[in-house]
């Protein structure tokens, strides 16, 4: 999938007529909303779901066995001829381009930077280098971090609007320092939807022999995803998003000359047992969502992910392209910077503030059913709009109007 192309049609492609409105018969979502938030929380499809449920049965049969024995390599003995969590986290890293050996699963991405975060041993004046895209509430566990190791949190300011992806390289370049100790940075950004040049960006803390940890809470099965070649040290990432796992089920990739020194948030059980161990048991709960992650990647290989990939990609690129010339402003960001989500600014008579964002997103959802992010940046109004194959140019003018009505 090559999204440097132009692409000149707005509708999707001839051999992608059967993704769209019909595609909602595989979502338990509600027939009256225009569904424009895949990327907040995203929405598990009905099939993933009746894995999911299966495997709750499975384990309300015999819970001692299912979750003492065969669900990590912690108790034994097992028929099994892998735990439970290592057969997912194997399919789920491959997946990837990665080994399961190297991977974890967490509650979400969050979760995993603060595992990072909490093993980080920080002097007196050390560096975490953060970006001011970066996620919220990743932004907050790096100052507490920073913080209670008497180091510093350091924000590097990337412009957005944004017209090259080789000027936040650039100016990555020039805000690390010899302080600097670990830099977080986004695969793809949360408020802007923007994907990063992440390879080259890390290549350029490697060069300064800063730690990369990556937030890529949107990025697995939304872009085609090689975790070992992005030359990252650690990378966490939502499944429950682009990639179609129940609610609550994240990674974390450590390489593997990083794990020795890694513990999860919560110490339990398999402390000195090493990096898999550790975070494959960390007391007593509901393992489903990470045991049904690969279903919702088999329901994306069903499908076609490339396919699926490159029709999310078209119509967001699409609807960006339609409304930003039928609102006469300019698009905020380059085509290869786009991957499922667009994050577009709205007609000045909106508003401005933070108070009018939110004003605005209950309103289209209360008045019109439509679920849109709406965010102030920069003194305007802009929405994030995740594409989905259950979406088509339909809920698109859908929202434009419901905006237009408003001016």
């Amino acid at each position: 999938m090559d999204f440097d192309q132009d692409t000149e049609a707005l509708e999707p492609s001839a051999n992608q007529t059967r993704f769209g409105r019909a595609m909602r018969a595989h979502w338990f979502l509600d027939p009256s909303i225009i569904y424009l938030n895949h990327g907040t929380v995203g929405a598990t499809p009905k099939q993933v779901l009746a894995v999911q449920q299966a495997l709750r049965e499975e384990m309300e049969q015999q819970p001692a066995r299912f979750l003492l024995r065969e669900l990590s390599a912690l108790s034994g003995p097992s028929e099994r001829a892998l735990p439970r969590l290592r057969e997912a986290a194997q399919a789920v890293a491959r997946f990837m381009g990665a080994e399961g050996q190297d991977l974890v699963f967490v509650d979400n991405a969050t979760t995993g930077v603060n595992a990072v975060l909490g093993s980080l041993e920080l002097q007196p004046g050390d560096e975490i280098l953060i970006t001011n895209l970066a996620y919220g509430a990743v932004r907050n566990a790096a100052a507490f971090a920073a913080e209670r190791r008497g180091g510093r949190l350091v924000t590097l300011e990337l412009p957005f609007p944004v017209s090259s992806p080789a000027d936040y390289v650039n100016r990555l370049a020039q805000a690390l320092t010899p302080r600097t100790r670990l830099a977080i940075l986004d695969h793809i950004t949360s408020e802007t939807a923007l994907v990063l040049p992440l390879a080259a960006m890390a290549a350029c803390c490697r060069a300064a022999g800063v730690p990369v940890l990556v937030d890529g809470a949107h990025a697995p099965g939304a872009i085609p995803l090689d975790i070992p070649r992005l030359g990252v040290d650690y990378y966490t990432g939502n499944l429950h998003k682009w990639a179609l796992a129940p609610k609550g089920c994240g990674f974390l990739w450590v390489a593997p000359e990083r794990q020795q020194s890694l513990h999860p948030p919560v110490i339990s059980w398999g402390l000195g047992r090493g990096f898999v161990q550790e975070f494959d048991w960390v007391g007593t709960q509901d393992p489903s969502a990470y045991l049904a992650a690969p279903e919702g990647i088999r329901f994306m290989r069903d499908l076609g992910v490339e396919a699926m990939r490159q029709y999310n990609h078209d119509l967001a690129w699409g609807a960006a392209r339609m409304l930003m010339e039928r609102w006469n402003l300019e698009l905020p960001t380059p085509q290869s910077m786009i991957g499922s989500m667009v994050t577009l600014p709205l007609p000045q008579g909106l508003g401005s503030s933070p108070a009018d964002a939110a004003r605005l997103k209950d309103a289209l959802l209360f008045e019109d059913h439509i679920e849109v992010p709406v965010m102030a940046i920069g003194g305007r109004l802009w929405a994030r709009i995740s594409a989905q194959i259950y979406n088509d140019l339909s809920d698109i003018e859908r929202f434009a109007q419901a905006l237009e009505r408003r001016l």
